[in-house]
């Protein structure tokens, strides 16, 4: 690739949120290549809000709209960041014509260099945001989007199979490095992915994950109270446990999320 920038040209801050870390790193590998400096790598939206609370604005975020932990609309709910906006993403062509009709830009996976150096171009000639972005909104339209999510578990115990549908999922949490599902039927079975990995395939209309150990299956909530330091403290119907708190930058997506 050419060189895009030279000394005299606009010293731009980049950020990269992205969960996917290899992705991240060839997206870095890029940028550096047309002669930026990516700020940093963040790959949760946890991280991401602890980040912007102790740094200053980037200029340009590429973001992916998948994380680890939840969905990045979170980061920009909670943040409102100035920054200019492009998206890095794997959804349909119905949600990328309304990021474009809504004149954000965005790059679809896997990101060419060409795609990638026109967005960085188009940034430097107007060097802002095109409209205010509305995350609510862009929350709502990917919630909606036709992405397929599991549906299912087969679980081996000794010699024999168990299949476990979602909707008899009360929660999946983390453990001594294990991950757990506990069912309604008062079941406790470990499964053979993280929680990380399980998190963007489950249904973000049935399923919030409320902390870094624990997700939760909306029809199982039985009660939410207040709970210390502004958090939120969640009841399953049959599962018990003191771990089931609402982090507290999590707090306002959750009301969200039981209130749809």
């Amino acid at each position: 690739m050419d060189q895009m920038i030279n000394e005299d040209e606009y010293a731009m801050k980049i950020l990269i949120i992205e969960d996917e870390l290899p992705s991240a790193r060839l997206l870095r590998r890029k940028l550096e290549g047309l002669g930026y400096t990516v700020m940093a790598i963040l790959q949760t939206v946890e991280e991401s809000i602890e980040w912007f609370l102790s740094n200053v604005e980037p200029d340009l975020l590429l973001m992916d709209i998948q994380l680890a932990d939840g969905i990045s609309f979170e980061i920009l709910e909670r943040i409102k960041p100035s920054s200019a906006i492009i998206f890095t993403t794997a959804y349909d062509e119905y949600l990328l014509r309304a990021f474009k009709q809504n004149s954000i830009d965005y790059l679809l996976k896997p990101i060419e260099d060409e795609e990638l150096e026109n967005a960085i171009k188009k940034f430097l000639q107007f060097r802002r945001p095109v409209l205010p972005f509305d995350p609510a909104a862009f929350e709502a339209l990917f919630r909606n989007t036709s992405q397929t999510f599991k549906e299912r578990f087969t679980i081996k115990i000794g010699q024999s199979l168990k299949i476990v549908t979602s909707q008899q999922i009360e929660c999946i949490y983390s453990e001594n490095k294990g991950t757990y599902i506990y069912t309604d039927e008062n079941g406790t079975y470990l499964l053979d992915q993280t929680l990380d990995a399980l998190t963007p395939q489950l249904s973000p209309k049935d399923f919030f994950r409320i902390n870094r150990s624990s997700i939760v299956q909306f029809n199982a909530i039985k009660n939410v109270a207040v709970h210390s330091n502004a958090r939120l403290k969640v009841y399953l119907k049959h599962y018990e446990s003191d771990d089931l708190i609402v982090s507290r930058e999590k707090v306002a997506a959750f009301k969200s999320w039981i209130n749809q």
